[in-house]
């Protein structure tokens, strides 16, 4: 009989969502570009485009990035990293362009002792309570 084990972490999810609005024009056109076999499918053309706009911006990104000391990716804040900050007298200042995620487990009580600022340009993963108890230190 096998044991099974139970991921501890929940699985971050490689993507978010997102909604915008087209003019029926741009719509049509993007639609007429997927039917004539440019890109898939219109989720597809988007993606490109934005990667596109990225590297074309990709020196005024980097240089923003090293002026603001933002960390770039994925950064994680267990219960024991806001425990370790909240004890030592030293509060967080987070910084994240990309996703910054606060572990389940931490109560808003500990998120509010430990955590300062919190600046996130791409998605904030905590629970909805923690997420409440930090709206007065979120940009």
């Amino acid at each position: 009989m096998f044991n099974m084990m139970q991921e501890l972490r929940p699985k971050i999810p490689e993507s978010e969502k997102i909604t915008i609005n087209l003019g029926f024009v741009d719509l049509g056109q993007v639609d007429l570009m997927v039917r004539e076999g440019f890109y898939s499918n219109r989720t597809d053309f988007i993606r490109t485009a934005i990667r596109n706009q990225i590297e074309r911006h990709s020196d005024v990104l980097q240089r923003s990035v090293a002026r603001q000391t933002i960390d770039l990716g994925l950064r994680h804040f267990s219960r024991a990293d806001l425990t370790t900050a909240r004890d030592s007298g030293t509060r967080l200042h987070i910084n994240v362009l990309g996703l910054a995620s606060i572990a389940l487990d931490v109560t808003p009580e500990l998120a509010r002792a430990a955590i300062a600022t919190v600046t996130v340009l791409g998605a904030l993963h905590a629970s909805p309570e923690v997420k409440a108890a930090l709206a007065d230190r979120t940009q």
